[in-house]
């Protein structure tokens, strides 16, 4: 346990970030499932709308520093290319 006021302070931060953390990445994994799942179904138009809204979702995990700028990038440039094989 830490024993500084300072150190308790930062323990409570890195707890509610963890926290925060887990639930954006979870929010991740289960849009980007649903893409997935979607994508061997023949629908165009919900899928189109899956992968707007996982992109859209991954964005922001990378903007608010959840993931790596380029892990997000990977991500959606993988989904994407998924949609646009299934679709062609």
């Amino acid at each position: 346990m830490a024993n500084h006021k300072s150190a308790v302070k930062r323990a409570r931060q890195n707890e509610l970030r963890r926290l925060r953390n887990k639930a954006v990445k979870t929010r991740i994994k289960s849009i980007v499932k649903e893409v997935r799942s979607s994508a061997g179904e023949a629908s165009g138009g919900e899928g189109r709308a899956k992968l707007n809204a996982a992109q859209s979702i991954i964005d922001k995990a990378s903007k608010k520093g959840v993931i790596h700028k380029r892990t997000a990038a990977r991500k959606i440039s993988r989904l994407s290319k998924l949609a646009n094989s299934t679709n062609a």
